[in-house]
């Protein structure tokens, strides 16, 4: 279950409730260490990784707010424009620092949930390294001309060459207040300074000047985990299920079951939650259990019976994705001419 510290958190951050003054006081704390660190990491920051362009995308909130099903589409469009595509990530949550190369049989405790998601989903290449400049590198060296780095908006040693921003529409930016008051990791002017702002679901209030693109999230067929079988969400209308959600905002993944009008029985989980046995003994053993797929990757060993998961898709506007073609596009012979 998710635990006390995050519940009360975002019981603070996006339910209403007042910052208590000890939190607000660690603000300016927090606002003197966050530049401290962008000004060290740029001075840090090498002219280039190679001749690559670099997409950066990530958030200026805690939590998850769809940039792994915006990136999983990205390296789809990239593909499907001629590009060689890859990803590198931090790897959350994973045993250890250092540099990995992600394949589809990957261990998620060793590279992380969301890497070996997109490893499994994009078909390109993924490394995951705390330093993304060295992972980039790396990439480069096997022959990817696009870097797409999953998350890393404030990891600003990185060069980028395009910033994309994803905000989660249904809870926006909660109460505006920087951590640990509020969710935000940067001030709402950040967004100012990004190159596209993405929203994923409805949008909510954007800063003055700011536009932004809708990305709706389209859920797909359901496939037992043991990967024998696939349903539509649609048959499983009107049933009762046990419904798992390991992801920063499990209310979504809920909100979906209730529109398919599937009977869901909840049972959120702190983000990245690593899953044992014991998480599911207190269902109803009578019923399927549904998942998202970054659950799924964690719970494959576990054998479960009738489990399913749900996969996504992400859906952006064609012409927001052809502009993205041609802003790689114009940095690779931008890129050539200087070569």
């Amino acid at each position: 279950m998710r635990s006390d510290t995050e519940f009360k958190l975002n019981d603070i951050w996006y339910g209403g409730k007042s910052p208590p003054v000890w939190l607000r006081g660690l603000v300016p704390l927090y606002r003197a260490a966050n530049r401290a660190d962008r000004w060290w990491k740029e001075r840090r920051r090498p002219d280039d990784i190679g001749p690559a362009c670099v997409i950066v995308v990530g958030n200026i909130t805690v939590g998850g707010s769809g940039k792994t099903p915006l990136v999983i589409r990205l390296c789809q469009v990239l593909r499907e424009a001629g590009f060689r595509p890859g990803v590198v990530s931090r790897g959350y949550g994973r045993k250890g620092r250092g540099l990995r190369l992600v394949s589809p049989a990957s261990d998620p405790g060793t590279v992380g949930d969301e890497p070996l998601l997109i490893a499994r989903r994009a078909g390109v290449p993924v490394v995951v390294s705390s330093d993304r400049c060295e992972a980039a590198r790396v990439l480069v060296r096997k022959g990817v001309n696009v870097v797409v780095s999953d998350d890393g908006l404030q990891h600003y040693r990185l060069p980028r060459d395009i910033e994309i921003c994803v905000v989660d529409g249904s809870r926006g930016f909660g109460n505006g207040q920087l951590l640990p008051a509020g969710p935000l990791r940067e001030p709402l002017q950040r967004l100012e300074a990004v190159d596209h702002v993405v929203v994923n679901g409805d949008p909510q209030a954007l800063p003055d000047g700011v536009e932004a693109t809708g990305m709706n999230l389209v859920a797909g067929v359901l496939r037992s985990l043991n990967g024998t079988q696939s349903w539509r969400l649609s048959q499983f209308s009107g049933c009762r299920v046990n419904a798992i959600a390991g992801i920063a905002n499990p209310g979504r993944f809920f909100s979906l079951l209730n529109q398919s009008r599937i009977k869901a029985i909840e049972y959120p989980f702190p983000d990245h939650h690593v899953y044992s046995s014991g998480d599911f003994k207190p269902m109803d053993h009578d019923l399927p259990i549904l998942m998202t797929e970054k659950d799924a990757v964690k719970c494959v060993a576990l054998d479960l019976d009738n489990a399913w998961v749900l996969s996504v898709e992400a859906l952006l506007p064609t012409e927001w994705e052809s502009a993205i073609v041609a802003a790689v596009v114009g940095t690779l012979d931008r890129r050539r001419r200087k070569a």
